[in-house]
């Protein structure tokens, strides 16, 4: 037996291969699919099942664009009317070798939801492992929230039975393969760890520490942040998304033609620092550094126009690209060729925004009475503390807020670091805010100045 776990970075997604006996088999795959035609190619094997734990709501399932890869079927779960694929009711079992996978139904995070129970017929009959999906995470369980407010007892109710009556009853020494790592928007305290046990969590994951009533009422409670391109990626995945052959891929786009696609709605998205889009960028631009793209771009972006990136000197924007095209962002035109100094050498226009110190904003609290707005998440807000008087609005829901934010007055935004503020600033400017600062090092320096943190 052998099995790989393939890491989908910015999303703390996690697909897996495991293979015996020449044959191998995919669960959950990202869009991006060589590596498991590649692993599969490395051990001899022939990739002849491709399952699904659930439809996936923070980007696009591969599984259709492995299956043209590899003509192996996809399986679904049976609660869901997917457009493609195969039905997998609980106790069906598949071969795979000396391997064996049954199927139990999990819902709670989805009604579809399916967990993979894995056993090597070559050693024993026992659970060897357990594919979770987002159901059981490690030190979390996945969201109850997905089918809507009114529906988010009755999830927490059918997650609670699922983990409790058909996984945990599996055996403490199962390995637990979650779907999802630390940093996934599917859960809210997932540990960082590669893999677990169920033994562990049973002893050290503090929601399985609820009794049942406490287990519902706090996912009943709770109402974790909701990005708007989950909605599209549910349709997507329900649908089947389009194959990679069937769209061009990226291109460098030249100043001259940029200048009319913005003039026709192209969303221009700059990937630099906070600092060097501070310092000139294009009209209209969204600052979205590249390692931000996974977490905030389905909040701010429209699947329904065309998006050019812009960088400095264009050295690496090939994970840049890979990021949209998991989150299923397929109008991606290209770059602006030469990179943003290009942009400067052609005479074209340029906007610069504000930056200030933790020692500056410290300084105008004193004599002026600025707007500060902090566009951290408020379990960070919680935890860290806040500068005093500052509005909570976070990031991603800045859009819906736009009213609490005077015009008359200069605004100060923070976030962590400074890289959020960046975005706040950038989509103030396009709501038609002049004085707007990005606090750069953001509550980090802030507060390792020693300057007055409220709870």
């Amino acid at each position: 037996m052998w099995l790989e776990r393939i890491v989908a970075e910015g999303l703390s997604h996690n697909s897996y291969i495991i293979g015996s006996g020449g044959k191998a088999a995919v669960i959950d795959p990202r869009r991006d699919c060589d590596i498991y035609v590649d692993l599969a190619n490395r051990h001899d094997a022939i990739i002849t099942h491709i399952f699904e734990t659930h439809r996936n709501e923070d980007y696009v399932s591969g599984a259709q664009e492995l299956a043209h890869r590899s003509e192996a079927p996809i399986f679904h779960g049976p609660r869901l009317d997917f457009a493609y694929g195969n039905i997998a009711h609980e106790g069906a079992r598949f071969v795979i070798g000396t391997l064996e996978i049954s199927i139990l139904e999990t819902p709670g995070h989805t009604e579809e939801s399916l967990t993979f129970v894995l056993v090597d017929t070559e050693v024993s009959r026992e659970p060897y492992m357990v594919f979770s999906g987002d159901t059981l995470f490690a030190g979390d369980i996945a969201r109850t929230d997905l089918a809507g407010p009114g529906q988010k007892t009755a999830m927490a109710e059918k997650m609670y039975a699922s983990i409790t009556r058909k996984i945990l009853p599996l055996g403490d020494g199962v390995i637990l393969c979650p779907a999802h790592g630390a940093g996934s928007v599917c859960g809210e305290e997932i540990a960082d760890h590669p893999f677990s046990t169920i033994g562990y969590e049973k002893r050290t994951n503090p929601v399985l520490a609820l009794g049942h009533d406490a287990f519902i009422a706090r996912r009943s409670a709770e109402s974790p942040y909701l990005p708007p391109y989950f909605r599209q990626m549910e349709k997507v995945n329900r649908e089947g998304p389009a194959l990679l052959l069937d769209f061009k891929r990226p291109y460098p786009v030249p100043v001259a033609d940029l200048t009319s696609l913005i003039a026709s709605g192209f969303q221009i998205v700059d990937v630099r620092s906070p600092t060097a889009f501070a310092a000139g960028h294009i009209p209209g631009s969204f600052s979205i550094w590249g390692d931000g793209i996974p977490s905030f771009a389905g909040w701010f972006l429209d699947y329904n126009r065309q998006i050019v990136l812009i960088d400095d000197f264009n050295g690496n924007l090939a994970p840049v690209f890979r990021h949209f095209l998991r989150l299923g962002y397929d109008n991606t035109t290209g770059w602006l060729a030469g990179g943003f100094p290009s942009w400067c050498r052609a005479a074209r226009p340029v906007e610069m925004i504000g930056t200030c110190s933790v020692q500056d904003l410290n300084d105008l609290l004193f004599r002026e009475k600025p707007f500060v707005l902090d566009v951290r998440d408020k379990k960070n807000r919680e935890k860290v503390g806040y500068i005093p008087d500052s509005l909570p609005v976070y990031i991603g829901e800045l859009v819906q807020h736009i009213p609490e934010i005077p015009k008359n007055r200069p605004v100060f935004v923070y976030c962590d670091s400074g890289y959020k503020g960046s975005l706040g600033v950038s989509v103030l400017a396009m709501y038609g805010y002049t004085e707007v600062t990005n606090v750069l090092g953001g509550m980090q320096a802030w507060v390792r100045a020693g300057y007055p943190v409220e709870h």
